[in-house]
C-alpha cells in the first residue's frame, strides 16, 4: 500500500507544526505537506507534483480563505473527489453547515490538546481513507 499524502492548507505556523507532529504518530508513513493560505494550496494540486488523497482546511486565512479555497476544487474535475476535512477554530454551526454544503467531508474543530489532536486525527483519518 502507497504511503497517505496529506496536505494541510494553514496560516498558522504553530497549527502546521502540532498538525505534522500529532500525524507521525498517527500514521509514521503519512506524508504531510503544507501550504499557508489557499492561492499556495492550489498552486501546489494543480502543479501535480504531489498525489494527495486528504485535504485539513482552515477556514480563515489571508489571500484565499477556505470556503473560496474548497469551493474551487470541488468545480474541478481533477480536484472534486479529494475529501476535504475543515479544521479550523470556529464552533459556529454555521460553517459546519455551509461547509458540508460546498462538498467537505467533515468539520473538525481544533483541539486545545495535543492528545486529543492525534485522537481526532485517529478517527478522521479512518472515516477518511479507511
Amino acid at each position: 500500500m502507497t504511503n497517505k499524502v496529506i496536505l494541510l492548507v494553514d496560516d498558522d505556523i504553530d497549527d502546521q507544526e502540532l498538525f505534522g507532529e500529532a500525524m507521525s504518530i498517527v500514521d509514521s508513513a503519512a506524508v504531510c505537506h503544507f501550504a499557508s493560505d489557499g492561492e499556495e494550496g492550489l498552486e501546489l494540486l494543480k502543479d501535480n507534483s504531489i498525489d494527495v488523497q486528504l485535504i485539513f482546511l482552515d477556514l480563515n486565512m489571508p489571500k484565499m480563505n477556505g470556503k473560496q479555497f474548497l469551493e474551487i476544487i470541488k468545480q474541478n474535475e481533477q480536484l472534486e473527489k479529494i475529501p476535504v476535512v475543515i479544521f479550523t477554530t470556529s464552533l459556529r454551526e454555521k460553517d459546519g453547515l455551509e461547509t458540508a454544503a460546498l462538498g467537505a467531508a467533515h468539520f473538525m474543530t481544533k483541539p486545545s490538546s495535543f492528545g486529543e489532536l492525534v485522537k481526532q486525527l485517529e478517527g478522521v483519518l479512518e472515516k477518511a481513507l479507511g
